[in-house]
């Protein structure tokens, strides 16, 4: 009997085996990865394509600062401050060491100026700069990038200051910071931020100064527009990127890379594999008009309707096949209606099966006809009956 339980328990523990290698995303695959964390991700879906104890807590340096720059872009977006205001460096901002833009107390630079320090030059002088602009101590400034990381339900990520600045309570994972990369491309001026290569400061002083952007894939990987290198002693390098390549966009993330410029090299391995492996078939792209509904009691008689985002679906290489897609919206609407009202949506379907979903949206506005509008449409329906 005691034999016998002893052989099933060893089936069971095969079968969930089997079953958790089949299920889990890239797992049998192996990639020669110096990374003790690693994660890559479909851009469009969210869907985890490839991964290396992606949940391990690590220090994630100046990779921080692309919540920095999501923090400021935000602000910027919400008209609480401006690319143009001009920012006066505190002695407290100044006086911050290791990557910089040797900002001098009491000095005036452009909150744009500051915010390309941030994201080129990886200045821990910038960002504290910006922090205490926005939200008026760094302490504060901190909290607005604790309470984003709670919005978008990282667990395990804290942080405790605006640069990456090492402390043993400031950490993250690879699988959080992800999901950060993920974020940060609903913002394309952060994109146009993170893919400058060079950029000139104090260009009418005698102490002019040039930032070169630290992410070297922009040089040398096609198709690289983001996002932020890191390094520390504890940190090791560290780097959270975004790639696009006829249409398919991944972001990923490695933390813990002990050579130098590892970090960029494990960052190609995960791309040059992702790109062997996937392709993203593309339908409708964003704001492309699909279709129109047809309005009743409005100011004009349709309403065009576009996508909430670029409509299509990535899958491995050779299962594209039989991919269509179905439309399913109201046939008719009165008004008002209001720009980006979901009217339906339209299905990306493969064997009957639906791989994913978008909504459809009115593009403009439509506001209520007036009274005399709709006696002429009634008229006109009457006489051509």
């Amino acid at each position: 009997m005691q034999k016998k339980k002893i052989k099933c328990l060893l089936i069971v523990s095969i079968i969930l085996a089997l079953v958790m290698n089949l299920s889990g995303p890239a797992l049998g695959v192996e990639l020669p990865l110096k990374a003790e964390s690693a994660i890559l991700l479909d851009a469009h879906s969210g869907k985890i394509l490839f991964e290396k104890d992606p949940h391990k807590i690590m220090y994630p340096a100046s990779m921080t600062k692309l919540m920095t720059l999501i923090i400021a872009v935000e602000a910027i977006r919400e008209s609480k401050v401006n690319l143009t205001d001009v920012v006066t460096a505190s002695e407290n901002a100044a006086s911050y060491g290791g990557s910089q833009i040797f900002l001098a107390p009491g000095e005036e630079l452009t909150l744009e100026e500051l915010l390309l320090g941030i994201a080129l030059a990886s200045g821990n002088d910038a960002s504290v700069a910006v922090a205490e602009y926005i939200a008026g101590t760094h302490e504060e400034f901190v909290n607005l990038m604790n309470q984003k990381a709670a919005e978008l339900g990282l667990k395990n990520t804290h942080f405790v200051n605006c640069n990456g600045l090492h402390d043993p309570n400031h950490y993250s994972t690879a699988y959080d910071f992800a999901q950060i990369g993920l974020y940060a491309l609903r913002y394309p001026e952060i994109r146009e931020m993170c893919s400058v290569k060079h950029y000139r400061i104090r260009e009418n002083t005698k102490n002019p100064f040039q930032y070169d952007n630290k992410n070297k894939l922009l040089w040398y990987y096609p198709g690289t527009d983001g996002f932020k290198t890191g390094w520390t002693v504890d940190a090791k390098y560290c780097f959270t990127g975004t790639c696009e390549r006829n249409g398919l966009r991944f972001v990923s993330a490695v933390m813990g890379v002990p050579v130098m410029s590892g970090h960029f090299a494990d960052t190609q391995v995960l791309y040059n594999w992702g790109y062997s492996q996937y392709i993203f078939k593309e339908f409708f792209k964003e704001n492309e008009v699909i279709g129109e509904i047809k309005v009743g009691k409005g100011a004009v008689d349709t309403v065009k309707v576009i996508p909430e985002k670029k409509v299509g679906v990535t899958v491995p290489k050779g299962k594209d096949k039989g991919i269509t897609t179905v439309l399913q919206f109201q046939p008719a609407i009165n008004a008002p209606i209001k720009a980006g009202e979901v009217l339906g949506h339209i299905s990306v379907v493969q064997d009957e099966q639906v791989l994913t979903r978008t909504n459809l949206l009115a593009k403009e506005n439509v506001e209520k006809g007036s009274w005399w509008r709709q006696f002429k449409k009634v008229i006109h329906s009457t006489v051509t009956k």
